[in-house]
């Protein structure tokens, strides 16, 4: 008969157990053993649980991280030609430092083109998420583009002819101006000389001529340019900054004089242009005192008794009228997107200087050069200008995730909320303004504010908050006795308009933000 309990058997010194049949005394020891050490280990196991909520996930041993206990992070990928063969070593960097890992799938946050990517991608790009951001906005070819910035009309850019077409208008302002020089150039910017209006091929469908910059500022004897680093952050409202920590200076590395049209390395820069620190009088103050190129070129030009700060207020105006020109283009490219939110820009224009210290635009670059390669001392340069600019968009946040997209309305809250954005205290006190939004001074009132004004002006707030070395040229930058006085506004839209405005109550508030 079978028992729940154990009973002694003394002639074969065994046991009876219920389940497991007659077993030996070495056994029963054997048994509470193996007993006990299952209960050792199940209360391990629950220490162990305990102090994982308590510090946080357990590293597991180098080699033995799986995919489950990886982290991700934000993504980046990339369009271009021969994207691995150095030329944007230096772009990958930065975005590895800011904590980005590169993307081969549709899975990114930043997409980075080398190249116009707009036709080729265009059914990829056009529904973008919210969070995704693209280096280029569509349409910005109007300023890219050399013909048609040449041939713009914008102020600082040398009279310039679509060839065959301004043939005519060509031959009326040569007669006008018998002693200018010009240039015939391509997109491809190749086989550029300076001739006579005479032995121009004004055949060369695809081309322009343009009037030559005579009178060069030199430095040591050498013709140079000023290569300005623009950041556009958005359009309809247009905000547009510059990279002020510094810009790059190009010596033509053949002396000016006595100047010879044949001898191209006199005044054409090239890829193998003479660098800053090999210009004699630049050297003291950028290779043995440490100044930027921008103030090593503004201190020599004080010593020559100029003032260099007609050269960059100049260079700030015409940046103004380039993109205010050319924003009702890129607003019609946009309008084929879902959101004209999703990009920004980053474009080198190229300056030359006459003796009287006049600017005049030559181009500019929708990809301008960030490889060190050739003149590793730039490496510097080209890795400030991509933080500053991917600082100033967005994308370098000082909150950290797996991605852009925004972790909860209490984050973005943290960074800026509705207080931040408020101006004109006295006038949206008054009753006109609580009661209505029908009066223009009204509409940046918190009553009169719609979600799109509102998603706006918090991102004009976190571009300032996130600026670090740029520089706002559009809205202008004022002086406080400019906000007070106000300028006319007559010749901006609605939305640059409203967005001036709102810099303006701020300048009236805080001059930081003047």
């Amino acid at each position: 008969m079978k028992i729940h309990s154990a009973r002694c058997d003394t002639c074969l010194n065994t046991v009876y157990v219920y389940g497991l049949g007659r077993i030996s005394n070495r056994g029963i020891f054997v048994l509470c053993a193996l007993l006990f050490c299952m209960a050792l280990t199940a209360l391990n196991v629950y220490e162990l649980h305990n102090t994982q909520s308590d510090t946080g996930h357990v590293l597991p041993h180098p080699g033995q991280v799986t995919e489950k206990n990886s982290v991700k992070k934000p993504g980046f990928a990339v369009y271009g030609r021969n994207v691995d063969a150095g030329y944007l070593k230096h772009v990958y960097l930065v975005f590895e430092r800011l904590g980005f890992e590169r993307r081969n799938d549709s899975d990114w946050d930043v997409l980075w083109a080398h190249m116009y990517p707009f036709r080729v991608l265009y059914s990829s790009l056009r529904n973008l998420e919210p969070h995704q951001k693209v280096n280029h906005f569509p349409g910005s070819g109007y300023i890219t583009q050399k013909v048609d910035l040449a041939t713009s009309g914008i102020p600082y850019i040398p009279a310039a002819f679509r060839i065959p077409v301004d043939v005519d208008k060509l031959f009326k302002y040569a007669k006008m101006n018998p002693e200018s020089l010009f240039v015939q150039k391509s997109n491809d910017h190749r086989g550029i000389s300076i001739t006579k209006v005479e032995n121009l091929n004004l055949k060369a469908e695809g081309t322009f001529v343009q009037e030559y910059v005579g009178r060069p500022l030199l430095v040591d004897g050498h013709k140079f340019d000023i290569g300005v680093y623009t950041i556009q952050t958005s359009i309809d409202p247009l905000r547009v900054y510059i990279y002020n920590g510094d810009m790059i200076l190009r010596f033509c590395p053949e002396k000016y004089h006595p100047f010879d049209p044949a001898v191209l390395d006199k005044y054409v820069v090239g890829d193998d242009y003479l660098p800053t620190w090999e210009v004699p009088s630049l050297q003291k103050y950028y290779v043995d005192l440490g100044f930027s190129m921008k103030e090593s070129l503004s201190a020599y030009l004080k010593d020559m008794g100029k003032d260099p700060n007609k050269i960059w207020d100049q260079i700030d105006d015409a940046l103004r009228h380039a993109y205010l020109k050319t924003e009702p283009l890129m607003i019609k490219s946009a309008a084929n997107y879902r959101s004209k939110r999703n990009f920004f820009e980053m474009v080198r224009f190229d300056f030359v200087v006459d003796e009287d210290l006049n600017v005049y635009i030559m181009e500019a670059n929708m990809s301008p050069n960030l490889s060190s390669q050739h003149f590793p001392p730039n490496r510097v340069l080209y890795e400030q200008v991509l933080f500053n600019m991917l600082s100033l968009v967005g994308v370098g946040q000082r909150t950290r995730g797996d991605s852009l997209r925004p972790r909860s309305s209490d984050e973005e809250a943290m960074q800026v909320t509705e207080k931040n954005l408020m101006v004109f205290p006295a006038v949206c006190a008054r009753r006109l303004c609580r009661s209505s939004c029908m009066s223009p001074d009204c509409q940046l009132c918190r009553p009169c504010l719609t979600p799109e004004t509102m998603y706006v002006l918090k991102a004009a707030y976190m571009e300032h908050v996130n600026r670090h070395d740029c520089k706002r040229i559009f809205p202008p930058h004022m002086t406080e006795e400019d906000a007070k006085k106000g300028i006319s506004l007559d010749e901006y839209s609605p939305e640059n308009q409203l967005m001036y405005r709102w810099f303006q109550g701020k300048c009236l508030m805080d001059r930081t933000w003047c």
